[in-house]
């Protein structure tokens, strides 16, 4: 499976910057749905979906995906890898 990953950094209330990558088929060209996936994301989180901008959200490249980000994309349409500061919240 073919998978894009959209590069993305957030500011959280405490002032720390989260960066995480939000992983979709590379068929999905909609970014109001990859945005709405980063802030199903944010909200788990217990952070607002709000503090998560477009232009803070963007493609970065294709690649393809391993087996369980390949099930976790086919069970919820997207999936996420956390790389900074995406622990500690809420």
């Amino acid at each position: 499976m073919k998978i894009s990953v959209y590069d993305t950094y957030v500011q959280r209330p405490d002032g720390l910057r989260m960066h995480f990558d939000i992983l979709v088929p590379s068929e999905l060209s909609d970014q109001a749905a990859v945005l709405r996936f980063g802030q199903t994301y944010l909200a788990a989180k217990g952070l607002p979906p709000s503090i998560l901008k477009s232009e803070k959200c963007n493609f970065c490249h294709v690649e393809s995906a391993n087996a369980a980000v390949a099930n976790e994309i086919a069970a919820k349409g997207f999936s996420i890898i956390e790389m900074e500061h995406c622990n500690g919240v809420a």
